[in-house]
């Protein structure tokens, strides 16, 4: 009777399983769902995004173990990616409707005005708003999971800070601290109203 190599086993226990995808899933619900929803701002395209990427990171991919969270996010980025197709086009706003966050999410009224200033740019504005200042993607990664030039995004990074800001300019050099600083409000908002 032949035996398990023992070197493979130890690497099998590298990567993570079905369960442990579960597991990240149930344990970041609510952070995922929010991610979801900020790229798509449909309720019903962000619970289909959740639930396909659920499938796709419990369907057996091979990931680090360590990594499973932040591959899971990414399924997530990738499948909002494939759902609305965001293009660069330079346009700057949308009308949200004022009520479209009370219907989704019972929120506090601070937690609406947030969320309400993410979703008010363009898709291509607002998935490079998130992507980049909200989950820290650097402008490489976000140009390769969008398709398009580096410039784009940081154009659109811009056009969306100032949206979200509320502000008609921004000094070139302060986009980086008006990034952190907007990240961590946002992050901090969405979490207290959880």
């Amino acid at each position: 009777m032949l035996g398990r190599n023992p070197l493979s086993t130890e690497i099998s226990q590298l990567y993570a399983t079905s369960a442990e995808f579960y597991r990240v899933f149930a344990e970041n619900r609510n952070r995922m769902r929010w991610l979801s929803f900020l790229l798509l701002a449909d309720l019903a395209k962000a619970e289909a995004c959740f639930v396909s990427g659920l499938d796709d990171c419990v369907k057996g991919n091979y990931v680090f173990r360590d990594w499973a969270r932040s591959w899971a996010r990414r399924t997530i980025i990738q499948n909002a990616v494939r759902m609305m197709a965001p293009r660069a086009n330079g346009s700057v706003v949308t009308a949200v409707p004022g009520n479209a966050v009370n219907r989704t999410f019972e929120r506090k009224q601070e937690a609406d005005a947030a969320i309400v200033s993410i979703l008010g740019p363009e898709d291509f504005e607002r998935f490079v708003f998130v992507m980049s200042v909200l989950e820290r993607y650097s402008d490489q990664d976000c140009s390769v999971l969008l398709g398009c030039f580096l410039r784009d995004i940081r154009d659109a990074r811009m056009r969306a800070v100032m949206h979200v800001t509320g502000r008609r300019k921004t000094h070139p050099g302060s986009r980086f601290g008006a990034a952190t600083s907007l990240r961590s409000k946002h992050l901090k908002t969405l979490d207290d109203s959880s």
